[in-house]
């Protein structure tokens, strides 16, 4: 199988710095006198078109306090791309899972089939309580199993369901639609259930490859069946030098105050996968290409995928193809900022994987 290759729409805003978070929890780029790039649609539709042209299949949507809504931000998008596709992430806690139903039958009948849903269970119980949920780590991964559970009874409609968290009658979302496929994420054994039970594609983010490979052997043996992502920042440039200067600027711009402030607002949260990210780097700047042309920079500020594929063309593509070998394929990718980093990507990256024959549509 061919890799797939989507891109992100950052949707707290974009800008030359890393955009990532403040000891209070609320997003910063980092950089003094860098402007940030509001998210307002007509740059969230110039990103999208440009991931569109270049040859990605989609764009990863995320949700939080300080994204704009997921949602309505790709429906409106949709209206102004014509083969994008939008994984759109939306937390299970927030809204009744036939409501998310309807929700997804209506989307993928005015986009033509292109959504997929990115399942965030949710990983910091501050951000959490602002939505009005109080629930701990384990009940919330109980609560989207049956959530799952319900959403895909309600495409297959009237179904009734009585659990801990949701009981429903004659749940159903009315008239034809091809259902989207139904992303998952999470480093914990609870986690691993859930991707087991409901997802078609399990996502991890960046990790060296051992440890990617321990993670798909693990579902693996869970018993999934299903298909494989990995969430990843990207540099690619002509040459590797080019890439490292780039990965260099971005890092002589942080502070170690800004690096001391983010980190300890990310060490708050309760995710496996997040202290996962945050042991990779141990929130210094030493050691930080923790493995050939993965680099742990971007994780020194920002919550969630934390690691860079670093390098030229030639060199991202190298890594694409070792990730590909263990299972990985589906790779969100992304960079600073988003919009020119997307034409860094689709004019010199993903020509080179086209070579190869590795590009889905190759």
């Amino acid at each position: 199988m061919a890799v797939v290759l989507h891109w992100f729409l950052p949707t707290t805003g974009d800008s030359r710095s890393i955009v990532g978070v403040d000891d209070r929890g609320g997003r910063s780029t980092h950089t003094d006198g860098a402007a940030l790039r509001e998210p307002d649609i007509d740059y969230l539709i110039d990103v999208a078109r440009a991931a569109e042209r270049t040859g990605f299949t989609g764009v990863l949507t995320p949700t939080g306090t300080w994204c704009e809504d997921a949602w309505l931000t790709t429906a409106a998008i949709a209206r102004e791309t014509s083969t994008l596709k939008f994984l759109v992430a939306f937390r299970p806690g927030s809204l009744s899972p036939t409501l998310a139903a309807q929700m997804a039958a209506t989307f993928q009948r005015i986009s033509r089939g292109r959504l997929m849903l990115n399942i965030v269970t949710g990983s910091d119980a501050a951000e959490q309580q602002r939505f009005g949920d109080w629930l701990g780590k384990d009940e919330r991964y109980a609560r989207t199993d049956e959530f799952l559970t319900v959403l895909r009874g309600a495409w297959q409609g009237p179904f009734d369901f009585e659990g801990e968290h949701f009981k429903v009658a004659g749940a159903l979302a009315p008239r034809k639609f091809d259902a989207p496929p139904i992303y998952f994420g999470g480093s914990s054994k609870a986690a691993l259930e859930v991707a087991t039970n409901h997802a078609e594609v399990y996502l991890t983010w960046g990790e060296p490859p051992a440890a990617v490979a321990e993670k798909v052997a693990a579902l693996r043996a869970l018993g999934y069946t299903g298909r494989f992502g990995i969430r990843l920042h990207v540099i690619t440039r002509d040459t590797s030098k080019q890439a490292w200067a780039e990965a260099d600027a971005l890092l002589d711009a942080l502070t170690p105050e800004q690096i001391a402030n983010a980190q300890a607002s990310l060490r708050q949260a309760d995710s496996v996968g997040q202290q996962r990210m945050l042991a990779l780097h141990g929130g210094t700047r030493d050691g930080l290409e923790i493995y050939p042309n993965l680099w742990a920079g971007v994780g020194l500020v920002r919550p969630g995928a934390g690691t860079a594929l670093v390098g030229s063309h030639t060199e991202v593509a190298d890594r694409i193809a070792e990730y590909h070998a263990l299972g990985i394929d589906e790779f969100i990718l992304s960079g600073y900022p988003h919009l020119e980093e997307a034409y860094h990507a689709g004019e010199g990256l993903l020509p080179e994987l086209r070579r190869r024959g590795l590009l889905s549509g190759a």
